[in-house]
């Protein structure tokens, strides 16, 4: 079954940056849209960026310009640079891909999520 591994949470200073990244492991086919989610104490997760297949990239207004998302096909892997943190990028932060495994299946997958808090 299909596991995605993230690692690069922590504790940075505000203006600070971290690097998130995030490992897909076991049987599939293809990665279709990457993309990262974060959910601040007592809020609803949110979309913070997503990248597809073709590198196409978005980002959450609240983002853009500090953060870059990006891919390895050949890794596997997705990565989130977050530069110039702010005290309201904290939260755990949650890999996303969509991932086909067979044929006919095409599922959402989530990583177990990581720390991120900046400090004032």
């Amino acid at each position: 079954q299909v596991q995605l591994v993230e690692s690069g949470g922590g504790l940075v200073q505000a203006g600070g940056s971290l690097r998130l990244s995030c490992a897909a492991s076991g049987s599939f086919f293809s990665i279709n849209v990457m993309g990262w989610y974060r959910q601040a104490p007592g809020q609803q997760r949110e979309l913070v960026a997503t990248v597809t297949s073709g590198s196409t990239t978005t980002y959450a207004d609240s983002v853009k310009g500090r953060f870059t998302i990006s891919r390895d096909n050949a890794k596997k892997m997705v990565y989130l640079q977050m530069n110039s943190l702010k005290p309201e990028d904290t939260g755990v932060y949650y890999c996303a891909m969509t991932i086909r495994s067979s044929y006919s299946v095409v599922n959402n997958y989530w990583g177990q999520g990581t720390q991120v808090t900046v400090s004032s």
